[in-house]
């Protein structure tokens, strides 16, 4: 970085407030009280993140009489709900890409179940007057670089052989420039209809209270300590009590699952993001972006950024940090230096906006598996689901993983229950020092992709023959 484009980047940071925009909101709901004593009901949903709370919605509506209760370990939404860019996508296969090369012959019917799956959250939003601030705008995968361009045009011809392009639009450079205004822009590929912008932490605590008004009992503050088999049914001890369910769904992805099996599945990574103050009339029209999309640009150490409804810019991604050991930390929540690179790439970005500041730069860990798209599966016997691994798509998947997993509680075949991606789990990492040791060869494996037109070395080559990869 140059010295004054640091300087520069400096200088924007000074007034940023180290907690996520999102949950910084004067409406935040007040916790609910901790669970004390003995609870019993048919399924309890851990977690009250969207995983959680989409469960819990999902059984009531399937059968308004079932008995469900939620706990939470902090507060709901507070942790990867409450912290991401709120981008809310139909795809359940972490892009088009992933999904090809993982799942080719299933590829059509995952993407219809994804866009069903978004039709199902819009429906839920006006149903339940979810005020979150959703707007279907679509998203633009940007090309920074001419290798990138190549490859948007090569997937989109792949994408409309499947016969899946409806909706999707080829950008050049004038027309992507047009929607939102940048000399790194040579081009893109617009999404109309396959992804939604909205407030995180508001359509969390949206959930929260649709939840309540359904008439499921959620307790706050009350971590699930331990899982065993009790009867006929599970018992979760709680640090002032316990509940005895029929069932219970396992929502808490990046966090240690209560089955210990699961846990060689996942590894947290740590993203990062900047707030802007809002911009000024002048400062809107230099960048344009009237259609209101969000975007992100084609490198392996991508960016995504959308704009608010209070039209500041959200900048986030690049740096995807793994601490050793798959410790999830609130040490790794703040990160100054990659706020400074985040920084110092934003305004090589929008250059136009020179002397913007940011006001808020936050961090938070994401639940990573080693094929970027959730995972799902039973334990004692079915009586326990879980799905996990979403890899920072969750915000519109986790809907679709409280569906797989009350398919499974319920002992159903369902269209989602026979597909390969539910019944198959990806690789899991290896234990330390290997897994630190191979993820930190993979993320400089890719940087050094980005910097040579996207070639990948042989490591990477090994790495995706394996199935393998690493993500946030």
């Amino acid at each position: 970085m140059a010295p004054v484009a640091m300087r520069l980047a400096a200088q924007s940071l000074s007034d940023a407030q180290p907690v996520p925009f999102w949950l910084e909101d004067p409406g935040k709901p007040g916790a609910l009280p901790a669970l004390t004593g003995t609870e019993k009901c048919d399924l309890l949903v851990v977690g009250g993140g969207y995983s959680g709370l989409w469960t819990a919605l999902l059984a009531k509506e399937r059968d308004p009489a079932r008995d469900v209760v939620l706990i939470e370990g902090r507060e709901v939404g507070w942790a990867a709900s409450g912290r991401n860019g709120g981008f809310c996508a139909a795809s359940l296969t972490h892009g088009f890409g992933n999904g090809l090369a993982r799942w080719p012959g299933e590829l059509p019917k995952l993407e219809e179940l994804g866009e069903r799956n978004l039709d199902g959250i819009e429906e839920a939003v006006a149903r339940y007057s979810l005020d979150c601030d959703f707007e279907r705008t679509g998203e633009i995968d940007v090309a920074t670089e001419p290798y990138q361009l190549d490859e948007l045009h090569e997937m989109y011809e792949e994408i409309e052989r499947l016969g899946l392009a409806d909706g999707l639009e080829l950008l050049d450079r004038d027309a992507v420039r047009a929607e939102v205004d940048s000399p790194t822009f040579l081009g893109g590929l617009w999404d109309r209809r396959g992804v939604a912008m909205l407030n995180p932490a508001k359509l969390a605590w949206g959930l929260k209270r649709a939840c309540l008004d359904l008439g499921v009992r959620v307790y706050e503050n009350t971590p699930g300590l331990d899982l065993v088999s009790v009867g006929a049914g599970m018992g979760v001890r709680t640090p002032y009590g316990r509940v005895l369910a029929r069932r219970v769904a396992l929502g808490t992805n990046v966090f240690p699952s209560l089955v210990k099996r699961v846990r060689a599945y996942t590894v947290p990574v740590y993203d990062y993001a900047l707030m802007t103050e809002p911009l000024s009339a002048e400062q809107l029209a230099s960048v344009g972006w009237k259609n209101r999309q969000g975007l992100g640009d084609s490198a392996n150490q991508f960016h995504y950024f959308r704009i608010t409804a209070d039209h500041r810019i959200l900048w986030g991604g690049y740096d995807a940090i793994y601490p050793f050991g798959g410790k999830v930390s609130a040490e790794m929540d703040h990160r100054p230096e990659t706020y400074l690179k985040l920084a110092e790439h934003f305004f090589r970005c929008f250059p136009q906006l020179e002397g913007l500041r940011f006001s808020h730069a936050w961090g938070g860990a994401i639940d990573t598996c080693s094929r970027f798209s959730a995972f799902f599966g039973t334990a004692y016997q079915g009586k326990v689901a879980y799905a996990a691994g979403f890899t920072g798509l969750g915000v519109g998947a986790t809907r679709f993983g409280g569906d797989v997993m009350l398919d499974l509680l319920a002992g159903e075949r369902t269209e989602r229950t026979e597909l390969e991606m539910v019944r198959r789990k990806p690789l899991p990492f290896p234990p330390e020092p290997i897994a630190w040791a191979g993820i930190g060869i993979t993320k400089w494996a890719m940087a050094r992709a980005d910097d040579n037109g996207g070639r990948r070395n042989l490591w990477l080559k090994t790495m995706d023959r394996m199935g393998l990869g690493f993500d946030s």
